[in-house]
Formats: structure tokens, C-alpha cells, sequence
């Protein structure tokens, strides 16, 4: 650890005023565990973390006969004769009813009955939808158009029967345009997984009452997609993309005639897409939380298929969520929604809440990770998320961002800091022009050099060059009677450039009311270069915080919904920069932009390094 680092507390305070000093009580409060088990039952024990083991999602061991099944339909020997050779083809229908515990956007299903179709929180006109693949739809659109992810929020909006005539319109319309394979965002691995498993799931939408009628040709389009699948899923390289197919597959060989064959074989492909797609730490390798939820619902989804005609699902299955949901969970703040992270939006506390009761896992949220890189801190009502960890490879990459070394934090249900969020969703309520402007390091809470990303933003949700390696140290700060958990980072993004490391410590107090930090410039090399270059620190607000800065210059004047008051104040090594306030946004849970405030602290500085400390801090 460089010189002063292990000091700062003793640092900070000498920049603020005696009125300001607080004490740091020892101790915090442990964080409630998440779907708790019903009064009236036993309560379920927590299963203790660990990390993935490669065996762990290995087909299920079953003799050379399945083995061999699998082979032989992954090699085009089809199904039904591989499993009534002597036989003739089953009649198609399905094998049993889903019973799925996920529930959908009541909201949004109500307007499909009224005829307005919603994605990313835009509402548009259900005549004017553009079925064909492809068309000139938005990114948003598109997934809920082709991949059928509308169906949820259809079931969950009213009985069956008052269903069917939308479901049914919907689906003839998709089916006239689409009436074959063919090319476009409709017949990708992703999207095309995703709709064969929703019309498996939410089959009974469809077929119930006057929608008899569609029967023959759902049952027809079931078959084409899954064959589709068998042939191309395989070709797809986004891990998540392919569990999505697989989950499809997987979902039809439970629930079709003579699928005992796909079974085998979407089960293997889905057990070792999982074990690639997710990192030890139980973080998906894309690192976006959106992503991560994705895939928990995937599972859910697909055991209940299981349930639906009598069979255990693999025990993995169970294993993975016990996996994800924790990781998840390490992003949640204050009021218990997501934090914006990686393009994703702030998912709210109700649907995060019935995503997790969904999964069955009782969890707490997971503290430290390494390839998920969100390193979390609780102290009372305090929460506060810190990434910690390069952006996601190229090849995992989604909506990648660089925002290395942000962080967020929230007191009680208020988020005080956040990144802006929401590139996953451009295209409906979010612009898609600022999609890149969204991703980049100026968009999170962190410092920027000279204007420029720490990690280069390329178009579809790629990245570029940029950090590779981030070094980081946790650990508990005692001084006396107080106390603190101080984290500590550092990355190499701009070393190359410009010949700096970026280093961040945070300290917050035990009580949670002060949030100590400091930014610091070091050379990469043995001297620095001469010279200055332009920096700023950037603190996106919440929304609902009043900003204003102090006369000055030095701080800003933070007063929350609630009405507690907070204050932002750079430390005494902070040359000659000052603190401005300037607009900001963040995108809400549903897509929807909304107006902010940032704090601002920008300046020159050497190329031979600096330090910048400063204070956020609860005043009453």
C-alpha cells in the first residue's frame, strides 16, 4: 500500500470542520435473508456460498442407452425414432400443463388487452406492430415482438379466457409474417429459444376457448422452431443467447411426443452452456445484472417444465440458482432495487422480490466477488457497491460499459450516488443516439481522464481496448472506539494513454453515515511525464436529491426526499478544482429517463500524478 493510504481517515477529518466530525460506532446490521420461508412452515437453512465445480454441471449420470441417445440425435437421427422405432409417430400435442411461479408486468398485459403493446416502458399501438424479421423495430421491441416475452405479462393480467382473443390475434399475426425460418432477429438462437419456451409456458393463452382454432398451427410452429433449434443452436457464441435455446429445446423435449431424445440432448447442451456462461463467484460473464436476472428466469422457467409432466429436474439446476441469486442480490441497494450496472436498469424491489421468491433460494446477497467484481458494503442503513472488476471480454460482452472503479450508494431507501443505466433498454423511452453515451465511463460515478473512456465503447454493445487488470484489497479499519470498511482499487485503463494508474479507496463508517474517498493519479512507469492533463470526477444523484453548491466552491449541499441533509466536501489536496453541479439522468426500472443532478469536480492536474480526497457525509 502506497504511503498515506493507510491514514486517510485521519487525513479526511483534517479537511472538515470540528462541527463535523462524527464517531464510528463498532458493529452493523447483518442483512435479512431474502424469501424467507412462510410463517407456517419450518424455516430452510441457508446453503453456505461456494464455487462452481465443473462436475456440477456435467450431464446427469445415466447409463451408456442416454448417452447414446444423445449422440444420435445430436448427429440427426430423429426423435421419434430413436424413441418408438416401431411405432408410428405420436399424434402432436402437448404432454402437460406449465404452472410457472414467475409473474409478468400486470400493467403491461392490461394494455395488450386494451390494444397498446409496451417495451422499455414506450407504449405503441398494437395494429401498427411490425411482425416481419426482419423490420425497423427498436432493439426493445424486437426481444418482446419475437421472443414472445409479452405472454407473461398477459397471463398475469387477468383469467385465461380473457386472454386467448389478444394472445391469439398476436400469435396468427407473428405467424403470418414469419411463416417459415428465415433471417432477421426473429430466427437468432436467443429470441428464437425464448419463443418456443413462452409458448410452451403460456401455452393455455393461446388455446383456451375460441383459440382451439389456432391449435394445429401453434402445435406446427412448436415443431418447425424446435427443429430449427436442434440444427443452430450450437452456432451461437453468446453463451446466455445459447441457453436461451437450449432452454427452448429442453422445454420441448419435456413437453412434445417422442422427445425423450431432445431432452437428453438439450439438458447436456444446457448444463454445459451453464457451466461456461457463469463464473465462479456465481456472476454471469457479461457482468450485467439485466443479464443475470435473465438467466435466473430462465431456470425457473424450465423447472417448472419438469414439474409439469412429473419429472426431477437435474440437480444442477437448483445448484446454478443457488449460484445466481446471491450474486444478483449483491447489486440491490437501499430500497431494494438494482443497481444500473453494465446497461442495466434498476430493477424494482416488487419485481426483484418475485424473481427471487420464484427461485426458491434463501439467500443473503453476496458481499465480495471476483469475475462478478461488485464488492458490496452494509452498514446499517447504509449500502454501498463498488465495481471492482474489468468490463466483460468481448466475447461476453452484452451492453458493455466502462465503469471501472464506480460506485453507487444509497442511505434507507434513498440512492444518494448512481451510475445513469438504461443502454440495454435505448431504443424505446431511452434515445437510442446516447446507447454509447450511456455505456461510458462519464455516464458512472468515477473519474474520467481527458474526456475519454477508460475502456473504449464500440458499437452493439462491444468494447474495446482498455483496462485489463484491476487490483483490489478489502479490509476493516479500527481507530479506537471507531471503525470502518475501506475499499481499495486500482486500474490500468488509462496507462497506455496516458501513462496513469487510477486508484479509488472508499471508506464508509460503520454507522453508515460517512462515505470517505479519495481518487488518486499514479504513473505506470518508473517516472511520470511531464506535463498536465484534464480530469473530472463525476457523482451522478439520485433522483429526488436537491444539489447546490457551497459558497466556495468546495462542496455541495445535498437535501433527500426525506428531508435529511447530506454534504459533498473535497479535501485539502485537491488544488485548485471546485465542485459545480450540472445535469444529469437516470433510468428508472421501467425504462423511463428521468431528469438528475451530478456533482462535478474537474480540473488539471500533473502527469506525474495527484490525490484527491473528499467527503459525503449525513449532516441531520
Amino acid at each position: 500500500m502506497m504511503e498515506g493510504h493507510s491514514d486517510l481517515l485521519s487525513v479526511a477529518r483534517e479537511d472538515a470542520s470540528d462541527e463535523e466530525q462524527v464517531a464510528l460506532p463498532l458493529g452493523d446490521t447483518p442483512e435479512p435473508l431474502v424469501a424467507a420461508a412462510p410463517a407456517n412452515e419450518p424455516e430452510a437453512e441457508i446453503e453456505p456460498a461456494r464455487a462452481l465445480v465443473l462436475s456440477d454441471f456435467q450431464p446427469p449420470r445415466s447409463g451408456p442407452l442416454h448417452a447414446a441417445l444423445r449422440l444420435a440425435y445430436k448427429l440427426g437421427v430423429p426423435g421419434q425414432i430413436l424413441s418408438s422405432p416401431l411405432r408410428k409417430p405420436a399424434k402432436p400435442r402437448l404432454l402437460g400443463t406449465v404452472e410457472s411461479p414467475l409473474a409478468g408486468n400486470r400493467t403491461a398485459g392490461v394494455a395488450l388487452r386494451a390494444g397498446q403493446f409496451f417495451a422499455g416502458g414506450l407504449k405503441h399501438p398494437l395494429a401498427k406492430i411490425d411482425y416481419r424479421s426482419p423490420s425497423k423495430m427498436t432493439p426493445p421491441f424486437v426481444r418482446a415482438v419475437h421472443g414472445f416475452t409479452w405472454m407473461r405479462d398477459l397471463a398475469s393480467s387477468a383469467p385465461r379466457a380473457q386472454c386467448a382473443g389478444t394472445a391469439g390475434d398476436m400469435f396468427a399475426a407473428w405467424l403470418k409474417a414469419n411463416p417459415q425460418p428465415g433471417k432477421g432477429p426473429a430466427w437468432t438462437v436467443e429470441l428464437a429459444g425464448l419463443r418456443l419456451l413462452n409458448w410452451l409456458v403460456h401455452a393455455p393463452i393461446v388455446l383456451t376457448g375460441e383459440g382451439e382454432k389456432h391449435k394445429p398451427r401453434f402445435l406446427e410452429a412448436l415443431e418447425i422452431t424446435a427443429r430449427w433449434l436442434d440444427r443452430n443452436v450450437t452456432r451461437e457464441d453468446d453463451r446466455l443467447a445459447q441457453a436461451s435455446g437450449w432452454s427452448g429445446l429442453l422445454a420441448a423435449g419435456l413437453l412434445l411426443p417422442d422427445g425423450k431424445a431432445r431432452k437428453l440432448y438439450a439438458e447436456a447442451g444446457l448444463l454445459r452452456t451453464l457451466g461456461e456462461m457463469v463464473g465462479d463467484d456465481g456472476g454471469v460473464l457479461s457482468r450485467c445484472p439485466s443479464a443475470q436476472a435473465d438467466a435466473i428466469a430462465l431456470l425457473v422457467e424450465v423447472r417448472a417444465c419438469y414439474a409439469a409432466v412429473g419429472e426431477d429436474a437435474p440437480a444442477a439446476l437448483d445448484t446454478m440458482l443457488a449460484l445466481l441469486v446471491p450474486a444478483l442480490l449483491g447489486v440491490r441497494m437501499g430500497d431494494r432495487g438494482l443497481g444500473s450496472w453494465q446497461g442495466g436498469v434498476a430493477m424494482s424491489e416488487s419485481v426483484l422480490d418475485a424473481l427471487v421468491t420464484a427461485s426458491g433460494v434463501r439467500t443473503r446477497p453476496l458481499a465480495e466477488a471476483g469475475q462478478w467484481g461488485f464488492q458490496r458494503v452494509k452498514a446499517r442503513e447504509a449500502v454501498l457497491v463498488l465495481d471492482a472488476a474489468p468490463p466483460p471480454k468481448p466475447r461476453h460482452a452484452r451492453h458493455a460499459c466502462a465503469s471501472t472503479l464506480a460506485f453507487e450508494f444509497s442511505h434507507g431507501p434513498q440512492r444518494i450516488i448512481v451510475n445513469c443505466g438504461g443502454a440495454a433498454l435505448a431504443g424505446a423511452l431511452v434515445p437510442a443516439r446516447i446507447e454509447q453515451g450511456l455505456r461510458g465511463t462519464s455516464a458512472h460515478s468515477t473519474m474520467v481522464l481527458d474526456d475519454a473512456n477508460s475502456t473504449a465503447i464500440l458499437l452493439h454493445g462491444q468494447i474495446g481496448k482498455g483496462v485489463e487488470e484491476v487490483d483490489f484489497t478489502r479490509e476493516t479499519l479500527l481507530q479506537g472506539k471507531k471503525s470502518g470498511t475501506k475499499l481499495e482499487a486500482a486500474h490500468n485503463g488509462y496507462a497506455a494513454r496516458f501513462g496513469l494508474v487510477h486508484r479509488r479507496i472508499l471508506i464508509l463508517s460503520d454507522e453508515g453515515h460517512e462515505l470517505r474517498g479519495e481518487d488518486v493519479l499514479e504513473p505506470s512507469g518508473r517516472k511520470g511525464k511531464r506535463g498536465k492533463i484534464g480530469y473530472a470526477m463525476r457523482f451522478h444523484l439520485g433522483r429526488g436529491v436537491e444539489a447546490k453548491p457551497t459558497e466556495d466552491g468546495r462542496g455541495v449541499h445535498l437535501v433527500m426526499p426525506d428531508a435529511s441533509y447530506w454534504q459533498f466536501r473535497l479535501g485539502g489536496d485537491s488544488g485548485e478544482a471546485g465542485c459545480s453541479v450540472e445535469d444529469s439522468l437516470w433510468v428508472d426500472g421501467h425504462g423511463r429517463p428521468h431528469a438528475t443532478k451530478q456533482i462535478v469536480v474537474e480540473g488539471l492536474t500533473a502527469r506525474s500524478g495527484g490525490r484527491f480526497p473528499w467527503l459525503l457525509k449525513r449532516m441531520g
